[in-house]
């Protein structure tokens, strides 16, 4: 019950303050809540995890499609660290286009893109640890 009450306050804090990500640390538990917006129906295979709030949606963002983690591990928007990025917002990418890769367990995944279009936003930071299910970009086609 303790958790619950918990998570409410902290989506409260994430509401008041208009946060999209909050982390907090709390002796050894550890609470990540990221707020989404639902993706389209059928625009996803799979349940997002994490919480879930409502987002106000922004011009760029209102149709653009969400690439979510298929996987938890740590995002590197490119190759090497001193390459270039695999993509920057406003590129625009094609149907099979690496976007990031995700290393997990000393394998870096590589996510490519199942969407033509634009890239309109990146979110996680580079070498950010992200969970599967997590907003990656957004695409807007």
């Amino acid at each position: 019950m303790k958790e619950r009450e918990t998570l409410e306050e902290l989506l409260g804090i994430m509401r008041e303050h208009d946060l999209e990500r909050i982390t907090v640390r709390s002796g050894d538990a550890v609470y990540e809540l990221v707020r989404r917006q639902a993706p389209a129906q059928g625009a996803f295979n799979g349940a997002a995890l994490g919480a879930q709030a409502a987002q106000p949606a922004s011009a760029a963002g209102a149709n653009a499609i969400r690439v979510l983690a298929p996987l938890t591990g740590v995002f590197y928007r490119q190759p090497a660290p001193d390459a270039e990025p695999f993509v920057a917002q406003g590129d625009r990418v094609e149907v099979g286009q690496i976007l990031c890769v995700l290393e997990a367990m000393k394998l870096f995944n590589e996510i490519q893109s199942d969407y033509a279009g634009t890239v309109v936003r990146i979110l996680p930071g580079n070498g950010e640890l992200v969970s599967q299910g997590e907003e990656l970009f957004w695409i807007q086609p």
